[in-house]
C-alpha cells in the first residue's frame, strides 16, 4: 500500500478526483456572485430606483444560487459514490491480505482484522471523497470572497480578515493534541477487539456460556477519557473560532457604519463585506476541519497499512505507534 493516505487517494481514485476538482472550481466561481447581487441590489433601494432594475437583479441572484447549489449537489453525491467505493475497497483489501498471510495469524491478530474490517476502513474511505475536492473547494470560495472585499473596501476587509490570524497560532495546537488522542483511542479499540477474539478462541468461559468482560473496564474506561478530551478539545476551538468571527463582523459594522456616515462608502458596501465576512466563517471552518480529519485519518491510515504489511511477512510486524 502507498505510505501516506494522500498517496493511497491518488492511487486508488485519481481519475475521480480530477473530476471532482473540476466540479469544485465551477462552484467557487459563482460564490461571489451573491454578494454583487445584494450589494447592487440594496444601493438600488436606497437611491430609490427602479423597480424593474431590482426585479431583473433579484432574478439574477436566484438563477446564480440554484446554480451554485445544483452543482454543489453534484459533487456531493459524487463525493460519497469515491468514499464508499474506497470503503468497499478497504474492506476487500483486509481479506485479501489475511488470505496472503505468511505467518500463522493469533486471536489477537485476528481481533485487529475485525476492527479494522467493520470501524476502521470507514473514516479512511470516508475521507477519500473529500481529500482534494474539499480543501480546493473551500480555499476558492475564501480567495474569492476575499478578493472581492478587499476590492469593494480594502481597509473595511483587512480589519475584519485580521481577527482571522489568531486562528493560525491555536488551531494547530489544539489540533495536534486531538491528533495524540485519537492514535491512542484506536490502539485501545483494537486491544479490546483482540483480547475478545483471543479468548473466544481460548474458550474462557466456554462452560459458563461467557467470555468474561471485567477486564475490559479499564480500556474502555481509557476510551471514554481519550473521547471526551477530543471534545473539550474540539469545542473549545469551535468556541473560539467563533468568537475571533463575531469579532470580525463587529467591528467591519462599526468601521463601515462611520464610513458610510461621513459619505465614504456606500450602504450596500457595509452589507456586502459583512455578508462576506459571514460567507468566510464556513469554509474557514471546512478548511479547519479538513485539516484535521488529514491529520487523524493520516493516522489511522499508517495503522491500518503497518497490519496490512504485517500479515505478509515473516518478521512480526506491529502496527507503528
Amino acid at each position: 500500500m502507498p505510505e501516506t493516505i494522500l498517496g493511497f487517494v491518488l492511487r486508488s481514485s485519481g481519475r475521480h478526483q480530477a473530476a471532482l476538482a473540476v466540479l469544485s472550481v465551477l462552484v467557487f466561481l459563482l460564490s461571489a456572485a451573491p454578494l454583487e447581487l445584494q450589494r447592487r441590489v440594496i444601493n438600488v433601494l436606497v437611491d430609490r430606483g427602479a423597480f424593474e432594475t431590482v426585479l431583473w437583479l433579484a432574478a439574477a441572484y436566484v438563477g446564480v444560487v440554484l446554480s451554485e447549489q445544483s452543482l454543489k449537489l453534484c459533487l456531493n453525491v459524487y463525493r460519497g459514490w469515491v468514499a464508499e467505493d474506497s470503503v468497499r475497497r478497504l474492506r476487500s483489501l483486509v481479506g485479501e491480505y489475511a488470505d496472503r498471510a505468511t505467518r500463522d495469524v493469533s486471536g489477537e491478530e485476528a481481533g485487529v482484522e475485525i476492527s479494522m474490517v467493520l470501524d476502521e476502513a470507514e473514516p479512511i474511505g470516508g475521507f477519500t471523497g473529500v481529500s482534494l475536492s474539499e480543501p480546493l473547494l473551500q480555499g476558492g470560495v475564501l480567495a474569492s470572497v476575499i478578493v472581492y472585499m478587499l476590492y469593494l473596501d480594502w481597509r473595511m476587509a483587512l480589519l475584519g480578515l485580521a481577527f482571522f490570524l489568531p486562528q493560525v497560532v491555536f488551531v494547530p495546537l489544539l489540533q495536534r493534541a486531538i491528533n495524540r488522542r485519537a492514535q491512542s483511542r484506536i490502539l485501545v479499540k483494537r486491544g479490546i477487539s483482540g483480547g475478545l477474539v483471543s479468548r473466544i478462541s481460548a474458550g474462557r468461559g466456554a462452560s459458563e456460556g461467557r467470555i468474561g468482560w471485567g477486564w475490559t473496564q479499564d480500556p474502555i474506561e481509557r476510551v471514554f477519557t481519550l473521547n471526551m478530551g477530543i471534545y473539550r478539545i474540539k469545542f473549545t476551538m469551535n468556541l473560539l473560532m467563533n468568537m475571533m468571527h463575531h469579532l470580525a463582523v463587529g467591528s467591519a459594522l462599526c468601521f463601515g457604519g462611520w464610513q458610510v456616515l461621513q459619505g465614504k462608502i456606500e450602504v450596500g458596501t457595509v452589507v456586502a463585506v459583512v455578508a462576506g465576512l459571514g460567507k468566510l466563517n464556513d469554509p474557514w471552518g471546512d478548511i479547519v476541519n479538513w485539516a484535521r480529519e488529514l491529520a487523524v485519518v493520516g493516522v489511522k491510515y499508517r495503522l491500518f497499512a503497518g497490519v496490512l504489511e504485517g500479515l505478509v511477512t515473516p518478521a512480526d510486524a506491529r502496527p507503528p505507534t
